[in-house]
């Protein structure tokens, strides 16, 4: 049994699909069923609640061989550490208390640079947390996800791509759908054992003028990149209903990729993974951006 949390989250919803592509038996911890396709539904165990909630917890995880653990952010928390960490520990204990034999977690690049970076480091740290059970850890470190583009659908149709970042800085991106591959076959493999990380690093470094020309190329329409201030960035955030912590966490992990948070890893061939930007924006970011 594969237990799944934010099965409907986009690497969730896309991990889910490929397991029970390959006939696994999976469980998801859902708060709202109802997002969860009809499919879907059908094929799974359903324990509705979150995955921060130790009752739920011990429903979902009796007879589980393996945990997949992605801890989406509270963006109105107190404290950055808070949305991570202390929401993540009824999770390492239930994982002792259940004897879940691996668990694979939804991490970041950065360990060992020697940077705070917010939310990179309060992953690193929940990581840190599932690690100390001894329970066998494979953790998924990802650079920003080419998926956070579409976010900026509206801006992209008035022919603007935003940024804090210097637009010659290269940087690695991924796309979500690599990272449930990955995670797919280190669930479904039953032979790996320790602990230990798997850098994902996108087809190639980019960046942000080079993502804003090939959008251009490939939604046939001129696109610029701007760049503004983080500032700025934090006060729109916190409009959103980030909290001050939140939104200060979101600016340090920017601030530290510009200062080398996620070029602290050699590319290999190993941790190369296969979608490049330009085959993202044209499978992903053009039908959204048409629709």
């Amino acid at each position: 049994m594969i237990v799944v949390t934010a099965p409907t989250s986009t690497i969730g919803r896309q991990l889910v699909a490929r397991l029970l592509e390959h006939d696994e038996p999976v469980r998801v911890i859902v708060r709202d069923p109802s997002k969860l396709t009809d499919a879907v539904r059908e094929r799974v165990e359903v324990v509705v609640g979150s995955h921060r909630d130790r009752g739920v917890l011990d429903a979902a995880l009796p007879g589980a061989d393996a945990l997949f653990w992605l801890m989406p952010a509270d963006h109105s928390a107190p404290d950055i550490f808070d949305t991570y960490v202390t929401a993540s520990i009824p999770g390492a204990e239930a994982v002792h208390r259940h004897g879940v034999e691996r668990v694979v977690i939804v991490s970041a690049l950065g360990r060992g640079s020697g940077l705070y970076a917010g939310h990179v480091s309060a992953s690193l740290a929940m990581e840190d947390l599932f690690r100390s059970t001894g329970v066998h850890v494979r953790a998924l470190a990802n650079p920003s996800f080419m998926d956070n583009v579409l976010r900026q659908l509206p801006s992209l149709r008035a022919g603007v791509l935003t940024g804090t970042h210097p637009a010659d800085l290269a940087l690695p991106a991924v796309a979500t759908r690599d990272i449930a591959d990955i995670a797919e076959r280190l669930l479904r493999d039953r032979g790996w054992v320790g602990q230990d990380t798997v850098d994902l690093l996108g087809a190639a470094d980019v960046s942000l003028a080079e993502m804003a020309a090939t959008l251009s190329e490939v939604l046939g329409t001129p696109i610029r990149y701007e760049r503004g201030s983080r500032d700025e960035t934090k006060n729109t955030m916190i409009g959103y209903g980030f909290s001050d912590a939140v939104a200060q966490a979101m600016i340090d992990m920017d601030a530290a990729k510009e200062n080398g948070l996620d070029l602290v890893v050699p590319r290999t061939p190993e941790n190369t993974t296969p979608t490049t930007f330009r085959q993202f924006a044209e499978e992903v970011i053009a039908p959204a951006f048409a629709g």
